[in-house]
């Protein structure tokens, strides 16, 4: 049996993955829902004295330091604008607890080997280590990042020092 124009492996999540689906300004985003821990509204966080611009501060949750990263700063995509939608997705990478700030959460997606294409060569000018590629469903174009890239880079490895110093 095929639904629209799945194939039957798509149909039963053969080969597919689920990701978590995010904005950012206009675009959207999708990350591995296994690493997603929970989502929360945007709160006030404690700011950390010295930590770069996209590191926002950390909070207390149930007992841990958790460092919360703003993703439209860290993407260089304009100041934020904090309102109802902003949420925190806390993700769990490795043995480590992180929070990311981002504009809102839209969807839970199936997204098949098929329906990804590599990330576009930008050369030097543009950093694309942390884009696993480019995934569509029907009209929708999602940037899926590989979310435990990124907070693993040497940049990001601050996170352990606000987290230390908090």
């Amino acid at each position: 049996m095929q639904l629209d124009n799945l194939s039957d492996a798509q149909a039963r999540g053969e080969g597919a993955r689920e990701l978590l689906v995010f904005t950012l300004g206009d675009e959207e985003y999708g990350l591995d829902i296994l690493k997603v821990q929970e989502i929360r509204g945007y709160d006030t966080v404690t700011r950390i004295a010295n930590a770069p611009e996209f590191i926002k501060g950390v909070i207390n949750l149930r007992g841990s330091i958790v460092p919360i990263v703003d993703l439209r700063l860290k993407f260089g995509l304009g100041e934020p604008h904090y309102n109802e939608f902003t949420v925190v997705i806390i993700l769990n990478i490795g043995k480590r607890t992180v929070g990311i700030v981002v504009d809102g959460v839209s969807d839970v997606i199936q997204l098949s080997e098929e329906a990804m294409r590599a990330p576009p060569e930008f050369g030097s000018t543009v950093d694309t280590a942390y884009i696993e590629g480019l995934g569509t469903v029907g009209e929708q174009m999602i940037i899926v990042v590989d979310i435990e890239r990124l907070m693993r880079s040497e940049e990001m490895a601050l996170t352990d020092e606000v987290a230390a110093r908090a």
